[in-house]
């Protein structure tokens, strides 16, 4: 049993859903085939800083190609590989997590007892590679899960996961409601209209 805290104390007790334990569904990121251009640029650039480095006639010009090159690597490979490693989504049992961000890292998170819709979105190249966008209506609220592989078999699990958490929320907020009250001499019972 835990020791009630001074946050216990202002707010009372914690709700039944918090007892649930919160598992780990899925973690998935953009389709991958958003690499795919920034491999082949790194490839190209690769070739083309092994011709012209070192083949130039002064060691300036050879070190203003290696600069460049290194600069188009970094710019148009290896930034969009960390872009795409960097953003990741995670899916548990009670929530969507959202995280980006290479040095300040950015986390959002959307409890799946407020989403009241999934929608899947494909285009035809989504169609194409097995990939669409899922978005989740949260109140008026619009919050898109972009270009992930497998988009079907996410969106089911995800809204399975949505009629769970209401199922549960509304189970634990019908127990509430039935409430007891005893008068002196009378048998405890439930409170009609309550």
């Amino acid at each position: 049993m835990t020791q009630p805290t001074d946050l216990d104390a202002l707010l009372g007790p914690p709700p039944a859903a918090y007892g649930r334990p919160e598992a780990v569904v899925l973690r998935v990121r953009r389709h991958g085939r958003r690499l795919i251009l920034p491999v082949l640029v790194l490839f190209v650039i690769a070739g083309v800083a092994g011709y012209w480095v070192g083949a130039l006639p002064e060691l300036w010009m050879n070190l203003a190609a290696g600069a460049g090159t290194l600069v188009l690597a970094l710019l148009f490979g290896i930034g969009p590989i960390l872009a795409w490693l960097t953003r990741s989504v995670t899916i548990t049992s009670h929530r969507v997590i959202f995280r980006r961000g290479v040095f300040v890292r950015h986390r959002s998170e959307v409890s799946l007892a407020k989403v009241r819709e999934v929608r899947t979105r494909r285009n035809p190249a989504q169609r194409l590679w097995g990939s669409g966008s899922i978005d989740l209506l949260v109140g008026v609220e619009t919050i898109r899960i972009p270009d992930v592989p497998g988009v079907q078999l996410i969106a089911d699990a995800l809204q399975e996961l949505v009629e769970r958490n209401y199922e549960h929320a509304t189970r634990s907020l019908g127990m509430a409601h039935n409430v007891t009250v005893g008068f002196p001499g009378s048998a405890p019972g439930p409170v009609p209209g309550l």
